[in-house]
């Protein structure tokens, strides 16, 4: 964009140098001095600012606490991994006291468990500070699990802001609805036939008389899909397992209905095996309508 104005707690700042806005960034290259320990990294900020001496030893105590640094606050960047690395970044970010965050993917260079650790602690301390927190993320989990509120880029335009919730179960587009969810949505081509609507060569129908006569695609949550055996008999459209996933406390099945694949997610782990015949149904309150542009549709 090269027009319009950003504010910062209701301070138009276009027109000021980077050290006016009271920014702290946390860069994606991390962009840490080398000549310096982890520890002068991290003080740096506060060091220029003149901040006392006291003050200064015990936000860095705090911020390597919380960030389990204080063992590699002596090593240069050199000696560090690239998480070590990635959370001295974060560190010297956290110890100002600026009018906002702006961090660019911050922790995809964690292993799992420190990521989850860390995006914790993150959401915790904006939470405590009160501070804007803009955090640039291509993990879907991630951005659902921190974020209050979600701005979706396409091609370089915010497609949907909302709530995690409400991006989740009203997306804007099939982009979005791919986006959050894993597995993401299943979305499906999609026809009127008689009393609803049809997809994949017929083999599924939704009986939903409301749904908008511009439908082109149908979006299926893999949560939504219900699945039984074939042999039981009662509702749903005859498909067939072509693998099943053990996830521990969920499975993920995905199945073959007519030309098309889609995948179901169930709790625990059923006995459902690959090549059996299973019935697959979806309540039409669950089923999410899209137009040939891509866009999703009112009922």
């Amino acid at each position: 964009p090269d027009t319009g104005e950003i504010l910062i707690g209701g301070r138009p700042v276009n027109a000021m140098s980077p050290a006016e806005r009271n920014v702290a960034m946390v860069f994606q290259n991390l962009a840490l001095f080398p000549h310096m320990s982890a520890l002068e990294n991290v003080r740096f900020p506060l060091v220029e600012r003149r901040v006392a001496e006291a003050e200064i030893k015990r936000r860095v105590t705090d911020v390597a606490a919380k960030l389990h640094i204080g063992h590699i606050l002596h090593k240069p960047p050199g000696q560090l991994s690239g998480g070590e690395r990635q959370r001295v970044a974060i560190a010297r970010a956290l110890v100002r006291d600026p009018n906002a965050y702006l961090m660019d993917d911050p922790i995809s260079a964690l292993d799992a468990r420190l990521r989850e650790e860390t995006r914790v602690e993150l959401k915790r301390i904006q939470r405590e500070l009160g501070k804007t927190l803009i955090y640039v993320t291509h993990d879907q989990e991630e951005a659902m699990s921190v974020a209050d509120r979600i701005a979706i880029l396409e091609d370089g335009k915010i497609r949907q802001i909302g709530t995690p919730a409400e991006i989740y179960d009203r997306p804007a587009s099939t982009y979005v609805a791919r986006l959050l969810g894993s597995p993401m949505m299943n979305i499906l081509r999609s026809a009127r036939g008689e009393g609803g609507v049809e997809a994949a060569e017929g083999t599924i129908r939704i009986d939903d008389k409301t749904a908008p006569a511009d439908a082109v695609e149908i979006g299926l949550r893999p949560e939504d899909i219900k699945v039984r055996p074939w042999a039981d008999g009662g509702p749903g459209r005859p498909a067939r397992v072509f693998e099943v996933e053990p996830l521990g406390g969920y499975t993920v099945v995905t199945l073959a209905a007519g030309q098309a694949r889609l995948k179901a997610l169930l709790r625990g782990q059923p006995d459902i095996r690959p090549d059996a015949m299973v019935a697959i149904s979806c309540e039409p309150a669950r089923v999410h309508y899209f137009e040939q542009s891509g866009g999703a549709l009112a009922r």
